[in-house]
């Protein structure tokens, strides 16, 4: 007879609930370079891997924009994704710090063709690549939001691009030209080589999302899990100075 084994912890966590993200969390979104966005409509679901921008606080009234922390996204108006929220904004978003690459001829069902002499990994090369992915990886954080696609004229929606090019300027200066095409926040249309990689982002066709963490669920790599859930009082951190990615706006300049 197989015994059926469940995790206990993944339906009894009892939610942290906070006026601030947990630590982990909020360090986690500092660092990750992307995250992946999940919509849905007619429960057909949606994913994408998107560049982002994470505020724990901005400048304006909640009035006019959704009190932080708040994650910052851009996309074509016509793509699936965007298309997606408007009809339903609840979105989730999932940021992790693993290391997602496969190790080298290495596959669940052992039957994975090796490559040739000339490519295979040395055995040194590869307990490194080991070591230090389990130095690295820590956490996965699935964050469950409400979504708004801003009015692009509005004095908000340029703020949030402004802070997302700022933040994402690594990409700008040409690192990840190549990377950066591949993003599902790319606007549909052919571009020369020589704005490819910013057009994503600073293009005046491109719409603003702004998501409102509400709550989540964070996993360590040993499996434990643990809930939380974002309090009201986090919109007084929005008359705080502006912060982008964990730094000062005005200092990163």
């Amino acid at each position: 007879m197989v015994e059926t084994v469940t995790r206990v912890s993944s339906a009894s966590s009892d939610p942290v609930v906070a006026d601030r993200l947990p630590d982990e969390v909020a360090t986690c979104l500092h660092n990750a370079r992307y995250l992946h966005l999940a919509t849905c409509t007619d429960n057909f679901p949606h994913v994408s891997l998107m560049n982002y921008t994470y505020l724990p606080s901005h400048p304006y009234p909640t009035g006019r924009l959704p009190a932080g922390p708040l994650v910052i996204m851009t996309s074509n108006p016509s793509s699936k994704k965007t298309l997606n929220l408007i009809q339903n904004p609840n979105v989730s978003l999932l940021v992790h710090d693993w290391v997602s690459s496969r190790p080298p001829n290495v596959s669940s069902t052992g039957d994975r063709e090796r490559s040739p002499a000339s490519g295979r990994s040395s055995s040194l090369a590869t307990m490194l690549m080991q070591m230090n992915s389990a130095a690295v990886s820590s956490i996965s954080a699935t964050i469950n939001g409400e979504a708004m696609v801003l009015d692009p004229a509005t004095e908000e929606a340029k703020w949030c691009k402004e802070q997302h090019l700022l933040s994402n300027s690594f990409d700008l200066e040409g690192s990840t030209k190549g990377s950066s095409q591949m993003l599902s926040s790319s606007p549909s249309q052919q571009r020369g080589a020589a704005d490819c990689s910013n057009s994503y982002i600073a293009d005046d066709d491109v719409r603003v999302i702004v998501v409102r963490i509400r709550d989540g669920r964070i996993s360590d790599f040993k499996g434990n899990i643990k809930d939380f859930v974002l309090a009201a009082p986090a919109a007084a951190a929005s008359e705080e100075r502006p912060l982008v990615n964990g730094r000062d706006s005005q200092s990163a300049t």
